[in-house]
């Protein structure tokens, strides 16, 4: 008892040192405004040898300590250090001084997503950098105010997806791109606010987001976040289709029609090819709980195109096309043409078709076939 009772003054006048020599240091710091690399480091150094001149102390007072009072008093000694130290570590590895809250989340996350976005000007063909900056804004979207957060949700979306044009098989921006539309129909969903035409719907926003991670999870399988995550989302697919919606097309037998002739009609893409749906098409007629029956019949005068004989996949922009936004398909027999209501509806129609091929082309669509049909 007397040797606990010993350490524990012992304790209190060691602490009682240490807070001392640390204020001593933050104020220093304080003062070094935008000091020269040189100082911080001599500043920090000195932080760290007064850690270490503390650690065989700590060390015997952790064994003698066996009371409940005295964990209590080790765990105030480490809050009271962090709350010296926070500030110094912050102007030692060049936080500017004109943040005076130190910890203040949204401002160190503003300052993260300028750095990433310097990062991709000096670099701008790198998807990781467009990867990370695109996480710091999903990050800044999640603490900033309501009426803030739809615009930087926005522009995150636009920087995961412009990673993954960089590189069709980057599963962390696929799958980061999906948990943001997510969180995105949540938020969309829960305000309860009537949705104009011009705007994405909450069931839509869900069915692209289970696009996303599912595509994630068919390029890297083994991954367990992919796999919880697509539990999650899987009842939200067109299933047994990947993506289904809408698209302006021409006949499939004229080359080149008048406007009057093209028709918009229902499409829907699988592993294995989009395909055009017939308006008399009665297999794909909706069941209560909302999933596709059937595969569509076989028509020639259908558009319809095969993954492996797809070339490349662009927006376009044509006069001899109706008005909307221009998709073009172009594969080994010819490129074929085909107009979106809006320019988001032809976003998710480039990205689902360049993944549905990126999955073929890395031997996955196994894996994507038993996503959709199993």
């Amino acid at each position: 008892m007397r040797k606990v009772a010993l350490d524990n003054g012992y304790f209190c006048m060691q602490l009682k040192s240490m807070s001392v020599q640390l204020r001593a240091i933050q104020k220093t710091m304080m003062h070094c405004t935008t000091g020269h690399w040189f100082s911080r480091r001599v500043l920090t150094t000195l932080a760290q040898i007064l850690f270490l001149l503390k650690m065989p102390y700590l060390r015997r007072l952790a064994k003698s300590m066996r009371k409940p009072h005295g964990f209590v008093l080790l765990f105030m000694m480490h809050i009271i250090i962090g709350l010296l130290l926070y500030p110094i570590v912050l102007r030692c590895v060049g936080v500017p001084r004109r943040l005076k809250n130190y910890g203040n989340r949204s401002n160190l996350t503003s300052l993260a997503t300028k750095k990433y976005e310097k990062a991709v000007q000096l670099n701008w063909n790198s998807p990781q950098a467009l990867n990370n900056w695109g996480l710091a804004l999903q990050e800044l979207g999640a603490i900033v105010p309501v009426r803030e957060k739809q615009t930087i949700i926005k522009t995150a979306i636009s920087k995961f997806r412009a990673a993954i044009q960089l590189q069709f098989d980057f599963h962390r921006a696929i799958y980061n791109l999906g948990t943001v539309l997510y969180g995105l129909a949540e938020d969309t969903f829960r305000s309860g606010r009537p949705i104009n035409a011009k705007e994405v719907s909450p069931d839509e926003l869900y069915s692209q987001s289970a696009i996303y991670i599912a595509a994630a999870h068919s390029l890297k399988p083994n991954y367990s976040v992919y796999h919880s995550a697509l539990r999650l989302v899987r009842s939200m697919l067109p299933l047994p289709y990947f993506k289904a919606g809408y698209l302006t097309a021409q006949p499939a037998h004229i080359p080149i029609a008048p406007h009057k002739d093209w028709q918009r009609s229902q499409f829907v893409l699988n592993h294995e090819g989009l395909q055009q749906v017939s308006r008399v098409d009665k297999h794909l007629s909706q069941n209560p709980s909302g999933r596709s029956q059937g595969s569509p019949p076989v028509d020639k005068s259908l558009v319809k195109v095969d993954i492996r004989d797809i070339v490349s996949v662009s927006a376009c922009a044509d006069l001899t096309l109706p008005q909307g936004a221009g998709l073009c398909i172009d594969t080994i027999n010819g490129p074929i043409y085909l107009v979106a209501d809006t320019w988001e509806s032809l976003y998710g129609w480039l990205d689902a078709i360049r993944l549905v091929y990126t999955i073929f082309a890395r031997g996955k669509s196994d894996i994507l076939a038993g996503i959709i049909t199993g």
